[in-house]
């Protein structure tokens, strides 16, 4: 029978010592330099080289695998931020299990027992958190136990999770849109769900920043969908809209144009995220702009480097794309 390669045999082939080998291709926090990293992966291609993920788990308490668990896989804010995460994820050799958990945190605390059961080395978690203080108590003991087990935490959203948090600008980036809003006659907001924190957040950036309170306010699903019923709503004399996310607004301006109105000459229209995929509409959107990728690789570092937890408040930017309007 011919013998297994052991990290050993990777070690002398690649010319460094075991403890690199092993940061190389155990998912090690340390880093190791580009050279020897690739002298360490090249030697293990060679000799077919596969670490034994069971005895990497008992030897750490862990093993190689984050969870990712996120409102909606399918919406591209999230997607950006989910392909931060697996870009970290893949530079230290780990796996990403994904799930998307809508905003509900009691599914959000079952899939991350599910975890801990596994015994994941870290989870990352991403969404808004909601104005349900028992589901919110629950999620955040569930964080704890799983934490208190070994896994590290991180979270994209509000502050309430004691793990690692970003926290995008979402008062901030409310804020801004209702400046650039400020003189127009009719106003509408067409917001999300209302149970949710990042929903009442850019509410109360958008007012703040209008000055006044808007004239509609129509609560849609997080969708294309609920964005273009929502167009359907709004009073034909409107002449500034602002659409909650990005995907919501490439259905509310399909909803208006199927009215015949027109964007921007009719009604601004400005969205949240920056998506790449608003700026190939016509006229292309204005909208909040937020480093999702980066937000996403942020978050693992942190759950992967960091023992104390962390807020860090990330800037949201208006990014204004109609420049002529009604």
């Amino acid at each position: 029978m011919t013998r297994q390669p052991t990290l050993q045999d990777v070690a002398e082939a690649a010319g460094v010592s075991i403890a690199t080998a092993s940061r190389v291709l155990n998912g090690s926090t340390r880093r190791v330099g580009p050279q020897l990293r690739a002298r360490v992966l090249d030697a293990a291609r060679r000799l077919h080289y596969t670490a034994n993920a069971q005895a990497q788990a008992l030897a750490r308490s862990s093993s190689p695998l984050v969870g990712l668990l996120l409102h909606d896989i399918a919406d591209p804010y999230f997607s950006l931020i989910a392909s931060g995460v697996l870009a970290v994820a893949e530079e230290y050799r780990m796996r990403v299990v994904i799930a998307s958990t809508g905003t509900d945190p009691d599914v959000a605390a079952a899939h991350l027992a599910a975890l801990r059961g596994q015994r994941a080395r870290a989870a990352i978690l991403v969404g808004s958190r909601t104005t349900s203080d028992a589901g919110e108590a629950r999620l955040a003991e569930e964080v704890e136990q799983f934490t208190s087990a070994g896994g590290r935490a991180a979270s994209v959203g509000q502050p309430g999770l004691p793990a690692h948090t970003l926290c995008p600008d979402n008062t901030g980036g409310g804020a801004a849109v209702g400046r650039h809003f400020r003189g127009r006659s009719s106003v509408a907001v067409v917001a999300g769900p209302g149970r949710l924190q990042t929903v009442r957040d850019r509410l109360h950036g958008f007012r703040a920043g209008l000055g006044r309170s808007e004239d509609t306010l129509v609560e849609a699903d997080f969708s294309r969908d609920g964005g273009y019923r929502a167009a359907q709503a709004v009073p034909a004399d409107t002449t500034a809209a602002f659409v909650m996310s990005d995907v919501m607004a490439t259905g509310f301006c399909t909803g208006l144009r199927d009215r015949g109105l027109r964007i921007p000459q009719d009604v601004w229209v400005a969205g949240f995220g920056d998506v790449p995929s608003v700026r190939d509409l016509s006229p292309a959107l204005t909208t909040v702009r937020l480093p999702l990728v980066e937000l996403g690789s942020r978050a693992l570092e942190l759950a992967l480097g960091e023992d104390q937890p962390q807020t860090i408040g990330v800037p949201a930017e208006l990014v204004i794309r109609d420049s002529s309007g009604p």
